[in-house]
């Protein structure tokens, strides 16, 4: 009967292995692909496995990493939005920084003055007295004076009668609407008395360089008085004699903030004071 139906048939029948074969390329191995309702119940049994109670398996370990990048991606922008905590710190020691920074520049030239300066005096013979002020010895001075019409070796006699007082007065001007005043040192003219008696004016002066040779040439010199060499001068002014200096350190003393006194401290801390400065605004 066999040969009767390969007979029959138009084409050749393949063989027992030649048909497995062909039946496992087409349906993946299964060999149902000419029958459906074997395929419809086999389906129906391929069942994924359930999770181990022990661990997940890894096809969820390998879903949960696909899930992973996919939310950090998501959580992109919001993490750019919304600075960390370190970006923060930074941003407000910057904003710090630059507070100070102004501070500092707005007052650099309004110097703390501490209870104790360091005060030297200098001039020709018969040239103008310079009176300049220091927080140190190499600090620039926070006030410069030059008494127009009064001269070194006047004030050299006044000292070695007896005691000199210095009293140095600008005048109170009205302000307008807004106006702050300035600091008592910042006055750029003021009237000269030594001992009661007027003596011309005086003019706040910027620190120049002749001025910065002998503050620098004295640098040493804690308390003492002499006479420099031209050379510290630059050489200009010999006609008008000797360039004498007397350096000490004075105690400030602030009244109000139209008042400030400056006494000489001797070294040897005894007797009074033998110059005294005063700076008033009237």
């Amino acid at each position: 009967m066999a040969r009767a139906f390969r007979a029959a048939s138009p084409l050749p029948l393949p063989s027992s292995r030649s048909a497995a074969a062909a039946a496992a390329t087409n349906n993946g191995g299964g060999g149902r692909g000419n029958f459906p309702w074997l395929t419809k119940k086999s389906s129906g049994n391929n069942k994924p496995p359930a999770p181990q109670r022990g661990g997940p398996s890894g096809a969820g370990l390998e879903g949960r990493a696909a899930e992973e990048p996919a939310a950090a991606v998501g959580d992109g922008p919001s993490s750019e939005q919304s600075p960390s905590p370190s970006r923060k710190r930074a941003d407000a020691l910057a904003r710090l920084r630059a507070a100070f920074l102004a501070a500092i520049t707005h007052r650099r030239r309004r110097r703390q003055l501490g209870s104790c300066v360091t005060g030297t005096i200098f001039g020709r013979r018969r040239g103008r007295v310079h009176v300049a002020l220091q927080t140190d010895p190499r600090s620039a001075p926070v006030l410069l004076v030059e008494m127009a019409a009064y001269s070194t070796g006047a004030l050299v006699r006044e000292m070695s009668s007896g005691l000199v007082r210095l009293a140095l007065e600008s005048e109170k001007t009205p302000l307008a609407a807004g106006e702050k005043r300035r600091g008592l040192l910042e006055e750029p003219t003021w009237r000269a008395y030594c001992n009661g008696r007027k003596c011309g004016f005086a003019v706040r002066r910027e620190c120049g360089a002749d001025e910065w040779r002998v503050l620098g040439a004295v640098e040493p010199v804690s308390v003492g008085a002499g006479v420099l060499p031209d050379d510290v001068s630059g050489g200009g002014g010999a006609e008008e004699g000797d360039l004498m200096y007397m350096r000490a350190r004075f105690e400030r003393v602030v009244g109000s903030r139209d008042s400030e006194a400056f006494y000489m401290m001797n070294p040897d801390g005894s007797g009074g004071p033998e110059l005294s400065i005063y700076l008033l605004r009237v």
